[in-house]
């Protein structure tokens, strides 16, 4: 069908195609009057939904049957108002140095989707890409040291350098252990190290009957009245994952060693099977975000230790193509950054466990951007956040390899005040991260999908930022040349303003300080 629009300040064109059976799926596309596609949802959402500008022009809707089962489907088109945002915040913009790997380190030009924690106690970033794991050590003028510290037979844990379907990382920023696990289908093989890499522990991996993609491992305190820990590690470690019908997480109550049954958390009925990373609350209530729940993003949240599951949707959101994230308080605040339907970077804030969602704001649009992928978000004090993502000003269809020109930085959101207001920085002003399209429609994809699926964030000791990421335009694409579609193992660490813990403002405001542990 075509659907003629007129300007309208103010509103977006809202496209909507919705299915009876939730175990069939169609895909949506929009063209423009040439025939050249201008957005796409083709994720296993339903409804399917995309936000257009609001601009005089003819759009030709297309709808295909992914998984029609025979049904029909649903489409409409309305114009909707775009909400209201708040103006950025005031405070003193934090800033950013990069880092990247050597050369003579493996895997140093493979680090699309990498992972990252940091060891409070001794203040190593451990960064996890592909097979290989890194630790970066920093000195007092914030210069950056880095080393491979895989896991191998040689140091304990011969899996960790097995061919990986997906890798991951987590630290436990109360115990300080790290783990490294690589998806091998249905299972997963996973090691931990006590001392930042150098001897590392094989473990079970994950839960017995897990899913076969997405996986992710987070930790926490265990919530209070149901199964605790079985040994002297204090704190509960979570394997979930994805097997298309459904998702379901694990935990583990000896330190990652073993893991009991794999739970579901949500089927097809609820949400699409990709979900973002598992995070836990200082008071152990568990939470996956899904980047299409019916019509929305929403969080997959657990209150008794993973036992059983809850899906709470933010209404004020549309299903988009990259993973959202969360991060959680010291007082369990939770804030989610999402990318929109619309391609804008969206963030909201709960107070009470997802239920409900407040300040819901565009925080790109301060700068201008138009386009954003791979959301990343991390918290300290109850009222401190940071979002990172990768991001465009250039509009329009982003993962349109023949068309879309767009030049894509890493950019980062802060909130000092509950996520009222954000203050966004571009983290890699002199450096794009990636020219032209990038691909998020998976293995599909062609080159253009150099940086894989994600990105990550955490903070040290004392609250600084540090943002994981492949930098896929490097040497003379840095400097004005042609996109060479690199994926170089880089961190982006705060160098300067207030961080995301308020009593180390004065000490780290504007200075590089070495981290001495405590949080």
């Amino acid at each position: 069908m075509s659907v003629p629009v007129g300007y309208d300040a103010g509103h977006s064109l809202r496209v909507d195609v919705k299915w009876p059976d939730p175990a069939a799926d169609f895909d949506l596309y929009v063209l423009d009057a040439d025939g050249r596609e201008v957005a796409a949802s083709a994720s296993s959402s339903d409804p399917e939904t995309l936000l257009l500008p609001a601009v005089t022009a003819s759009y030709t809707v297309r709808v295909v049957p992914y998984a029609p089962l025979g049904d029909s489907f649903t489409g409409t088109a309305s114009l909707v108002a775009d909400p209201a945002d708040p103006p950025p915040s005031t405070a003193t913009p934090p800033t950013y140095a990069s880092s990247s790997a050597p050369g003579s380190i493996k895997d140093a030009h493979n680090a699309g989707e990498p992972s990252i924690g940091v060891d409070r106690a001794t203040g190593a970033a451990m960064f996890q890409a592909y097979t290989s794991t890194l630790k970066v050590t920093y000195d007092g003028a914030g210069a950056a040291t880095w080393q491979d510290k895989s896991a191998s037979a040689a140091g304990g844990c011969p899996q960790g350098s097995i061919t990986s379907l997906d890798p991951i990382l987590f630290t436990d920023p109360a115990t300080h252990r790290t783990f490294e696990s690589q998806l091998a289908g249905k299972t997963a093989l996973t090691c931990y190290t006590d001392d930042d890499g150098e001897t590392w522990t094989p473990t079970a991996g994950s839960g017995i009957n897990s899913g076969v993609d997405h996986q992710t491992i987070g930790g926490g305190p265990f919530a209070p009245g149901g199964p605790a820990a079985l040994t002297s590690y204090p704190n509960a470690v979570y394997y979930c994952s994805q097997d298309i019908a459904d998702a379901s997480c694990a935990v583990s109550r000896d330190g990652g060693l073993t893991y009991g049954p794999a739970v579901p958390m949500y089927s097809l009925l609820d949400c699409g099977g990709l979900h973002g990373h598992v995070k836990v609350a200082p008071d152990g209530t568990v939470y996956v975000p899904n980047k299409g729940c019916g019509g929305n993003q929403a969080v997959a949240v657990s209150e008794d230790n993973g036992l059983t599951w809850t899906v709470r949707k933010n209404p004020s959101s549309t299903p988009g193509d990259s993973d959202p994230s969360v991060g959680i308080g010291a007082g369990g605040t939770v804030y989610m950054g999402y990318q929109n339907s619309d391609g804008t970077a969206r963030i909201a804030v709960s107070h009470d466990k997802g239920r409900t969602w407040l300040y819901d704001q565009n925080v790109g649009a301060s700068l201008g951007i138009k386009n954003m992928v791979f959301p990343a978000v991390t918290a300290g004090d109850d009222n401190r956040a940071a979002f990172a993502f990768l991001g465009t000003t250039t509009g329009g269809d982003y993962q349109d390899t023949a068309s879309f020109k767009g030049v894509w930085r890493l950019y980062v959101a802060t909130t000092y005040d509950g996520g009222q207001s954000w203050v966004t920085v571009d983290a890699t002003p002199t450096d794009p991260v990636q020219k032209g399209s990038i691909c998020t429609g998976g293995t599909t994809c062609g080159q253009d999908r150099n940086l894989l699926d994600f990105i990550d964030v955490t903070l040290d000791a004392q609250g600084r930022v540090l943002a994981a990421y492949a930098d896929g335009c490097t040497g003379t694409c840095a400097t004005g040349g042609a996109q060479n579609y690199d994926a170089l193992a880089s961190i982006a660490r705060q160098s300067s303003g207030n961080t995301l813990y308020g009593a180390y403002d004065a000490v780290v405001a504007g200075k590089h300080k070495k981290s001495k542990g405590g949080r």
